[in-house]
């Protein structure tokens, strides 16, 4: 194998200098967005948080939608890895799997960095159109999956799977919605509500809350009796 070929693999100082560049613009964007909102960052501050030049900003990103917009799929990209582990846990149980993973699901829309920029402002960022795109994106795959599961399983009557998945989707859009603008110290109580309301909704009972507030043991939709 000839030394060129060896070494197409290996990143160049200036390349890995530029992705570092990249992910520490993304993580001060990140904090500059959830703590003053979109409207209120400036891509000035957000290069000053990493000592950098607006230039360095434009490098990466061709304005300050764009910066948002790679935030935006960065925060959701994360959501979704938390959500499809916590239901891999139970991989063997379609009525755990899925009380994880909406556990999970609410439990992120209750962290107030993801509860404002994806929940808050995003739609303003974006524009309703490509934020309600990116959510589908995003959730609705996994929720038709779900949603398919569960009606394999009995747990849930044999209608349309896609309608019934698209109701789902609104109805834990709504509830992100809700818990992004609750109160911190109702947080909580909230997310347990929903957590419940939705296991009935789902058609397979409650869902307990495995956190400080809930029993412990595995959480997951109860199955049919």
């Amino acid at each position: 194998m000839s030394y060129a070929l060896g070494m197409s693999g290996v990143k160049s100082r200036r390349e890995q200098y530029s992705e570092a560049t990249r992910a520490a613009l993304l993580a001060a964007a990140a904090r500059r967005f959830a703590e003053h909102g979109f409207a209120g960052t400036a891509l000035e501050d957000v290069a000053a948080d990493i000592q950098a030049t607006r230039g360095a900003v434009y490098h990466h990103f061709a304005n300050k939608t764009a910066l948002f917009r790679a935030v935006h799929e960065q925060a959701e990209t994360a959501m979704l890895k938390r959500v499809e582990a916590a239901a891999a846990v139970h991989a063997d149980d379609v009525y755990a799997a899925a009380g994880a993973a909406l556990e999970e699901f609410l439990d992120c829309c209750c962290e107030p960095d993801y509860g404002r920029l994806v929940w808050q402002e995003a739609p303003l960022a974006l524009g309703w159109p490509e934020w309600k795109a990116s959510e589908e994106k995003y959730a609705f795959g996994m929720i038709e999956q779900t949603i398919n599961a569960l009606m394999d399983a009995g747990a849930m009557p044999a209608l349309p799977a896609t309608t019934m998945a698209r109701a789902v989707f609104q109805l834990l859009g709504g509830a992100g919605i809700e818990l992004a603008m609750t109160p911190d110290p109702d947080k909580i109580r909230v997310k347990d509500e929903y957590l419940q309301v939705l296991g009935y909704m789902l058609g397979a009972g409650p869902v307990e809350p495995a956190g400080p507030t809930g029993p412990t043991g595995p959480t997951g939709l109860a199955g049919p009796a």
